[in-house]
C-alpha cells in the first residue's frame, strides 16, 4: 500500500481551497486519421491502461488527516467508465479543439473514482483525430504523466523513458547519492581521519547551499508583486491555446547565444507577456513576473514512479526588458543565478523534510497557507521533456503532442511546454473571464522563438561575411 507524499497530497488540499480550481493536468496527441471505431479504440487501451496500477486505485483518506491518503485498488473499477467519445463541431479546427480542452479540464475528477479520464476526440479537419487524457496532480508529475502516456503508444508497455528526451535533464544525470561523502576503506588510519574531515567539510558546504537556496525560496514568497491582470481571483471556465515552434530552431537559437533551451522557451514567454501586459496598457516591470518554474529531481531509475518529484525556482522574467536578445541574457542569468545559489536543493530539502513530521501537521499547515492569499508569484512556465521519436497509436501516426497545465493559487495563466521528435510546443491554459487575449499570447511565444532565430541568423551571416586576412 502506497501513501501520499506531503507534496503529493498538497495538491489535493490547494483544489479544496478554490471551488474555481481543478489540479488536473493532461496531454493531447493529434494523430494521423481515419479515426478508429470507438470499441477498437476502447479495446486498444484497455490492456495498456492496465498495465499502470495507479489508474485502478482510488484515494482512501483518514479523519482529520490523522493519516496520509492511501492508494487502494478500487473493487469496482470499470474502464469503461474512464473512456469518452466527443465529437469538434465544423470545421474542426484549432478553435473548437482548444475550446474543447479547455471545457473537459476545467471540470474536476471524481475523487470515489480512480483520478483519471481518457477521450477520443473526432472530427479534426484534415483527416485527423486526438486523445485527451486527463489526471490529477497528485497523482504524477508533468515527467511521470509523460512516461505513463507513453504506455498508450504502440510498443510503449515499458514506458519509454530510454527515448524521451527525460534523460537530458540534470537529475536523470546525476549519480545515485547514497554513500557519496564516505571515505573510501583504507588500510591507513591517517586517510581514514583525513577522509572524515572532508566529508565533514562537504557536508557543511551542501548544508550551507541548501539552507541559502530555502532562503532565496521563501524571501521571494515573501515579496508581493504589483498588482496586474495577471494576477488575482479566477472563475471556473477556462480557455486553451497553444503556440507551435520548431525543435531545430530553439535548439539554433540556444547554440548561437550559449544557453540552454529552456532559457530560448523562457526568453519568449517574457517577450510575449511583455506585450501582452503593454496591449493590456499595464506597465510591466522589474518584479511584474515572477514565475514559479519547476525543477525534476527525478533520477533515471524513477522514471516510471508515479508520484510528483520536482523542486521549484521562483525566478523574476525580465518583462522590464524591451531588447529580445537581452531578455534572453536576462533569463539565462537569472535562471543560473537560481541554480547556483541551491534554490533547486533548498525546495527539494523541504519537500523531503516534510516527510518527517506527522502529516497531521503538514496537511494542515498546506491548508492554512493555501487559503492565504498569495501575492508573490504571477506567473507558471514548466517545461516536460517528450518522447524523442515520431510515436504511433493504433498504428497511426500521432502528429503532434500538446501539454495542458493548470491554474490555481490566483495565478490567472500557466504555461507547459513539451518536446517531442522535432516539435516544441507551448500549452496555455488561462482564466476565462481575465484572458480573453489568451490567443495573442500564443502568437506572441511564437514570434518571439521567430525573431530570436533571426537575429542569430544575422549574427552568424554577418560573422561569416567578414574579409579573411591576407595570408
Amino acid at each position: 500500500m502506497e501513501h501520499l507524499t506531503a507534496l503529493d497530497a498538497a495538491f489535493l488540499e490547494v483544489e479544496d481551497s478554490d471551488p474555481h480550481v481543478s489540479l488536473a493536468i493532461g496531454g493531447l496527441s493529434i494523430i494521423e486519421g481515419p479515426v478508429p471505431a470507438f470499441e477498437e479504440f476502447v479495446s486498444g487501451l484497455v490492456e495498456r491502461a492496465s498495465v499502470i496500477p495507479r489508474f485502478r486505485q482510488i484515494l482512501r483518506t483518514h479523519p482529520l488527516d490523522l493519516g496520509p491518503p492511501e492508494w487502494v485498488d478500487d473493487p469496482h473499477f470499470d474502464i469503461s467508465r474512464h473512456l469518452h467519445r466527443l465529437a469538434l463541431p465544423h470545421p474542426g479546427g484549432d478553435a473548437e479543439l482548444f475550446e474543447m480542452i479547455a471545457t473537459v479540464m476545467e471540470r474536476r475528477l471524481d475523487r470515489e473514482r480512480p483520478l483519471w479520464d481518457c477521450f477520443m476526440i473526432e472530427g479534426l479537419s484534415d483527416d485527423r483525430w486526438a486523445v485527451l487524457t486527463k489526471l490529477h496532480h497528485c497523482m504524477a508529475d508533468g515527467i511521470a504523466t509523460a512516461q505513463m502516456l507513453a504506455r498508450f503508444n504502440d510498443g510503449g508497455s515499458n514506458g519509454g523513458g530510454s527515448d524521451s528526451f527525460a534523460t537530458d535533464i540534470r537529475a536523470a544525470k546525476e549519480p545515485d547519492r547514497h554513500g557519496l561523502g564516505l571515505p573510501k576503506i583504507s588500510l591507513n588510519p591517517l586517510s581514514w581521519v583525513s577522509g572524515m574531515v572532508r566529508s565533514t567539510l562537504g557536508a557543511a558546504s551542501v548544508v550551507e547551499h541548501v539552507a541559502v537556496g530555502a532562503a532565496e525560496l521563501a524571501g521571494s514568497l515573501l515579496s508581493p508583486a504589483p498588482d496586474s491582470s495577471l494576477h488575482g481571483r479566477v472563475t471556473a471556465m477556462r480557455r486553451y491555446h497553444a503556440a507551435r515552434v520548431r525543435l531545430a530552431d530553439v535548439r539554433e537559437v540556444a547554440q548561437a547565444f550559449g544557453v540552454t533551451l529552456n532559457d530560448v522557451a523562457l526568453a519568449a514567454i517574457t517577450d510575449s507577456y511583455r506585450r501582452l501586459m503593454l496591449a493590456r496598457g499595464e506597465h510591466p516591470g522589474r518584479d511584474s513576473l515572477r514565475t514559479l518554474v519547476p525543477v525534476s529531481v527525478r533520477g533515471a531509475n524513477q522514471f516510471n514512479r508515479a508520484d510528483n518529484q520536482v523542486s521549484a525556482m521562483l525566478p523574476l522574467l525580465p518583462v522590464d526588458e524591451p531588447d529580445p536578445v537581452q531578455q534572453l541574457r536576462l533569463v539565462h542569468s537569472r535562471l543560473t543565478r537560481a541554480k547556483g545559489s541551491g534554490q533547486r536543493e533548498g525546495g527539494n530539502a523541504v519537500v523531503s523534510a516534510a516527510k518527517n513530521i506527522p502529516f497531521v501537521f503538514s496537511a494542515w499547515t498546506i491548508r492554512l497557507l493555501s487559503h492565504l492569499p498569495q501575492r508573490a508569484v504571477v506567473g507558471l512556465a514548466t517545461n516536460v521533456p517528450g518522447p524523442r521519436r515520431e510515436q504511433k497509436l493504433m498504428g497511426r501516426r500521432v502528429l503532434e503532442m500538446l501539454p495542458i497545465p493548470p491554474i490555481a493559487l490566483q495565478l490567472r495563466t500557466g504555461v507547459a511546454m513539451v518536446s517531442y521528435a522535432d516539435n516544441f510546443v507551448f500549452g496555455i491554459m488561462a482564466d476565462y473571464d481575465t484572458a480573453p487575449d489568451i490567443e495573442a499570447l500564443a502568437a506572441g511565444i511564437e514570434d518571439g522563438v521567430t525573431r530570436l532565430l533571426e537575429i542569430s541568423r544575422a549574427r552568424r551571416g554577418k560573422r561569416g561575411s567578414k574579409p579573411r586576412a591576407a595570408g
